[in-house]
């Protein structure tokens, strides 16, 4: 069902998997999103378009806030995926590019080089497909992804989205080079593989 007011639509967090806790942004989460990103930046770079240059701990303060504004706003809900004892962040994700009116939303992700190969993206992403399904009535939730990030897309798979399409010469990669975009989608739970997840 069309949401009338996004504004007004309650979003219950943290979302709680067995080992992360997913949070939305808020000042002060500067200087530990920042060591996520300063010791992952080789791997972002490749990849995302917002890690060419290494920020400082002020640029990635500045990016917290926003995000906490456009989150509170509902115009885009980024997500610290953190360590649910410790509380460390390890990585971003969120619900991005959002149409209320569906409800669709796609969402993106990353980990700090320090925690991936543990399965911890999957579990996130596990758990935000069944947040935006459960909680949000998403009636289409997509991810997208390059042809050559081949690790990006061994986890959309993994997790039984649906590959729909790829986008020839969607984009140019962060070296300036014409890229293909993978597109894969869901518009339910079913198939996707068991995780306990809870939220609010």
């Amino acid at each position: 069902m069309a949401v009338e007011n996004p504004i007004l639509v309650q979003i219950p967090l943290p979302i709680l998997t067995p080992r992360l806790a997913l949070r939305a942004p808020a000042p002060g989460d500067g200087a530990g999103f920042n060591a996520a990103i300063l010791e992952s930046f080789d791997d972002l770079k490749a990849w995302m378009p917002w890690a060419q240059a290494r920020p400082s701990v002020e640029d990635t303060e500045i990016v917290c806030r926003r995000a906490a504004a456009k989150f509170l706003l509902r115009e885009d809900l980024m997500l610290l995926v953190t360590d649910r004892k410790s509380g460390e962040i390890l990585g971003g994700s969120g619900l991005h590019r959002i149409n209320w009116e569906v409800p669709r939303f796609e969402i993106g992700y990353w980990m700090r080089s320090s925690r991936q190969n543990q399965g911890l993206v999957q579990e996130s992403t596990n758990a935000l497909t069944r947040f935006a399904i459960d909680a949000l009535g998403a009636k289409r939730v997509e991810i997208r992804t390059d042809q050559k990030n081949i690790r990006s897309a061994r986890v959309i798979e993994a997790l039984g989205f649906r590959y729909e399409a790829c986008l020839t010469n969607d984009d140019r990669n962060e070296q300036g080079e014409l890229r293909n975009t993978l597109v894969y989608s869901r518009i339910d739970l079913e198939g996707l593989p068991p995780l306990e997840v809870s939220w609010g």
